[in-house]
């Protein structure tokens, strides 16, 4: 029961991370963005991960555990796109 639970938060965290990409899309731009945020949320899936290695706990919930980590270097990705993209207009 103690995975479903697990999976269930990765779930929800998980959720958010479409819509932030399709903002991000949007928007070309990363005003309100911060970097350091993204890259403590992967981190901490990161350990997540680790905590399922070292227990050696290896169940479906680490394919969860990876989406979320695409999703949010999928955001993160989008950031450095629209930072560069707000210095090009910060040029013209």
């Amino acid at each position: 029961m103690v995975q479903v639970y697990e999976m269930m938060m990765l779930v929800c965290f998980g959720l958010s991370w479409p819509f932030n990409i399709a903002k991000s899309l949007r928007s070309r731009t990363a005003k309100g963005k911060s970097v350091l945020f993204e890259i403590m949320i992967i981190i901490g899936y990161l350990f997540g991960v680790a905590g399922k290695l070292i227990d050696g706990n290896i169940t479906y919930v680490l394919a969860f555990y990876a989406l979320d980590i695409l999703l949010v270097g999928t955001d993160l990705m989008l950031t450095f796109r629209n930072r560069r993209l707000d210095r090009e207009r910060e040029k013209v």
